[in-house]
């Protein structure tokens, strides 16, 4: 019986060797070929991360689409996914793949589709490829296109797509400024392939866990503190540095830590993001936010005199957005984030260079520029709890709260309720609110909270757990 293949909230992931399977891999890179000759398109670009047989799956890849007539760019050696959404743009390719689970602890890998504009593909058309995949891989491993022949024939090509990314870098960035500055910058790759670009775009910076390591040392390369506290230690401990910047698995998403080793959220990234690049660049645009970030974004744009829009849970959704409207930044609340001036695409590294960029300029630190947001929208904190449970109790907590359930949190009380996307309650007191939403790569319900204070956080998140018995 064949395995049933569903792409969620960002391409299709599995555990490698389960369901992640060569044969499984053929049935995928097969409907994507069969997609793209039914939509005239003509050139792909694939690429892969970190994780283990990752350079096999994405031949594997090129091979199928080379069986199909499909000329293939394919990257040497382990990449980001935003270098194959740029690669994407500037190869004029209609359609990238990035063979990658992301942010997934390190059993898992993935098959991620990339449109022709530098980011995700649009719904809709992730839909058509999925309704193609076949029952049956079509062929074995063994009868695919010679690899060796195919790029003789010119059908497989491989292209340097971190130097393209690299040069793309140089000509956006001011990295004489960035490298003069005196600021020192400690990254953390979590083993992930942002590694090698950074070595060469901040070589004077404080390098952990850069190197090749496929297992990501049996820890999810995720930037979230809990997996950071390596970074936190390393920047609390040295007063020379002033910034904390980690990547994920696949150098889409980000996270960062001040001069003393706080964490600093996705949520007041983009705050910061936002304050850079309308008043040092003096840029206008829409402001794009996923359901889970904080209201204080739109405060923000309010202030700015910018019209905003909440989306659900995923970056494709404000891909798709940035894909037809002018969009000032857009990003969510797990690390995923983009700026005008750039791919309609979550990119980590150019995230983290346009923060010390801005750092650079107003020679300000990360803390008195947070501090300066502050005084434009009000101080707050928030954290995120993701709870393993099992399936019964997730489905059976997410239909109480479509059926209204849920009156308070512990002494919460619930003063209004929002479900674009799993279900958000405001709660008394203002500034206040906890969002559950079941995760949709993992097998995991996510609890986000925001408070005026990181211990009010706590307190409300506690509060939520008693009263969803988890």
């Amino acid at each position: 019986m064949s395995t049933t293949i569903k792409f969620g909230t960002d391409g299709w992931r599995a555990i490698i060797a389960r369901e992640y399977t060569v044969e499984n891999v053929i049935r995928v890179a097969t409907a994507t070929a069969l997609w793209m000759q039914r939509n005239d398109m003509k050139t792909a670009v694939v690429g892969h991360d970190c994780r283990f047989a990752g350079e096999l799956f994405a031949e594997t890849t090129a091979r199928v689409f080379a069986d199909h007539d499909i000329k293939v760019k394919l990257a040497k050696g382990f990449v980001s996914t935003p270098m194959v959404s740029l690669g994407v743009v500037k190869l004029k390719a209609d359609l990238g793949i990035v063979i990658t689970a992301s942010h997934n602890p390190p059993d898992y890998n993935g098959f991620k589709l990339k449109s022709a504009l530098g980011g995700p593909t649009l719904p809709k058309d992730i839909a058509a490829v999925e309704a193609l995949i076949p029952d049956e891989a079509p062929a074995t491993h063994q009868e695919l296109a010679d690899l060796k022949e195919a790029v003789a024939e010119g059908l497989i090509e491989y292209v340097d797509l971190e130097q393209l990314y690299l040069d793309h870098v140089a000509d956006n960035f001011n990295l004489d400024l960035i490298r003069s500055s005196g600021l020192v910058v400690a990254y953390d790759a979590m083993y992930g392939a942002g590694q090698t670009a950074m070595r060469k775009i901040l070589p004077d910076a404080v390098h952990l866990h850069s190197e090749y390591n496929p297992s990501f040392m049996g820890q999810a390369p995720e930037p979230i503190h809990r997996n950071l506290k390596e970074l936190s230690e390393t920047i609390a401990a040295d007063p020379s540095i002033a910034l904390g910047i980690a990547n994920d698995g696949d150098a889409d998403r980000i996270g960062m830590y001040d001069a003393d080793g706080n964490f600093v959220d996705s949520h007041h990234i983009l705050l910061l993001l936002l304050k850079y690049m309308r008043e040092e660049k003096k840029m206008d645009g829409k402001v794009i936010i996923t359901f889970s970030v904080t209201d204080k974004m739109k405060k923000l744009a309010q202030h700015y005199g910018l019209d905003h829009e909440v989306t659900k849970i995923g970056f494709k959704y404000i891909a798709e957005i940035m894909s037809r409207e002018d969009v000032i930044v857009g990003g969510e609340e797990s690390g995923g984030l983009a700026v005008k001036g750039h791919i309609p695409e979550r990119d980590g590294i150019w995230i983290g260079l346009t923060i010390l960029e801005f750092m650079a300029k107003t020679g300000k630190s990360l803390k008195e520029l947070v501090q300066e947001v502050y005084g434009l929208v009000g101080s707050f904190a928030f954290d995120r709890d993701d709870l393993h449970i099992d399936e019964e109790k997730k489905h059976a907590i997410i239909r109480s709260a479509g059926a209204g359930e849920y009156k308070q949190f512990g002494k919460y009380n619930i003063v209004k309720v929002e479900d674009t996307d799993g279900y958000k309650f405001y709660l008394e007191g203002g500034d206040k609110w906890i969002m559950i939403r079941p995760s949709g790569t993992e097998p995991v319900l996510r609890v986000y909270a925001q408070a005026p204070t990181q211990a009010e956080v706590r307190e409300v998140l506690d509060a939520t757990h008693a009263t969803l018995g988890s």
